[in-house]
């Protein structure tokens, strides 16, 4: 019988909130319907009690072990911890714990985290964040016979929280287009956004679409990739700015590290934001607001708390919410000083 160190155990607090032993356990396991009244009174009545429920006895109980599974790339970029810290902080709010796998560890070792450690490990459920997986490693996944929800997807028949890439891209290039900007490169994200569902193609064709519903020429020297970082997109844009042919007035940069980098380049070079050269970027990253960066905001924290609420969902049979099989992630467009009318056309 579950006690604390006063002596306190689940029918003290039964008996405290005036409920029965089994609506006790249900209301602090997280295990079953309760009503949101009586489940403050619970809890309530067990911090005056000291009372602790233990998670070992209540998952002996129920057959569950209040362990959720993530496999991520990488928690090395500011995307994927964010979405980590997002989806850990929910957890947490329900009382569960959290097991992390990395797929990028070494050769192999994705696939022994697919075949092997997820069927070895007692998990509720499993979250995998921007993993493209084939065939046979989603079948190996849903073998695991648990529920599973991704996150950058999607997979099929897989509840899925992502954002429009296609159209958010498409709306930062227009954004340039409707200040006046005709010159406008795009730098994508090469091959560490290509592994993520083609993510880095899908944002440049959204970029490619706007140039050329607004009849705009693309010049193949706009088109430049670069290392998923502020590095890497300094280096891309200062290629880009010194290049006297090019003649650029705007970038569209598949991501807010991208755009920092180029803001930095074109400083470097001379070259003043907005003044000179407008820049664009997509993701929310908190370095966008010390930069001015006019930016599409996607909350990949709020992704990660998202796929957390859909599995408590599926772990407590509720059907899950269309949008998750079909719809997008809300995205925020929001401009600061990074972007503007070109200088050639201000009176």
């Amino acid at each position: 019988m579950e006690r604390n160190a006063r002596g306190a155990g689940i029918k003290e607090v039964a008996a405290l909130a005036g409920v029965s032993a089994a609506t006790v356990s249900r209301a602090l396991s997280g295990n079953g319907r309760v009503s949101e009244a009586t489940r403050r009174k619970v809890q309530e009545a067990a911090d005056e009690l000291g009372f602790v429920i233990s998670y070992n006895a209540s998952s002996l109980a129920s057959g569950r072990s209040r362990n959720i599974g993530i496999v991520i790339p990488t928690v090395g970029r500011w995307y994927f911890s964010q979405v980590l810290e997002g989806a850990a902080s929910a957890l947490i709010e329900a009382g569960y714990d959290l097991t992390l796998y990395n797929t990028s560890d070494g050769p192999g070792h994705r696939e022994s985290v697919l075949k092997e450690m997820l069927r070895r490990k007692r998990l509720d459920a499993v979250i995998t964040v921007a993993l493209r997986l084939t065939d046979e490693e989603l079948g190996q996944l849903r073998e695991v016979g648990k529920p599973i929800v991704a996150i950058g997807g999607p997979l099929p028949e897989t509840p899925t929280i992502r954002v429009d890439e296609f159209s958010i891209s498409a709306l930062a290039t227009r954004h340039l287009i409707s200040l006046g900007h005709t010159r406008i490169a795009h730098i994508g994200g090469g091959e560490e956004l290509e592994r993520d569902f083609g993510l880095g193609s899908t944002r440049q064709d959204g970029y490619l679409q706007a140039m050329s519903e607004a009849g705009l020429a693309v010049d193949p020297r706009w088109l430049s990739s670069s290392e998923f970082s502020v590095a890497g997109g300094f280096a891309a844009a200062k290629r880009l700015l010194a290049d006297p042919a090019s003649r650029i007035t705007g970038i569209f940069c598949a991501a807010d590290e991208i755009a920092v980098g180029s803001i930095l380049a074109a400083r470097e070079l001379g070259l003043r934001v907005p003044e000179d050269v407008s820049v664009i970027g997509i993701d929310g990253h908190e370095l966008s607001a010390v930069f001015g960066l006019t930016t599409i905001s996607q909350d990949p924290a709020g992704q990660g708390a998202a796929a957390v609420g859909a599995v408590l969902s599926l772990l407590q049979n509720h059907p899950v919410p269309e949008d998750l099989l079909h719809g997008f992630y809300p995205t925020e467009f929001v401009v600061r000083s990074s972007t503007a009318v070109p200088s050639t056309l201000r009176a």
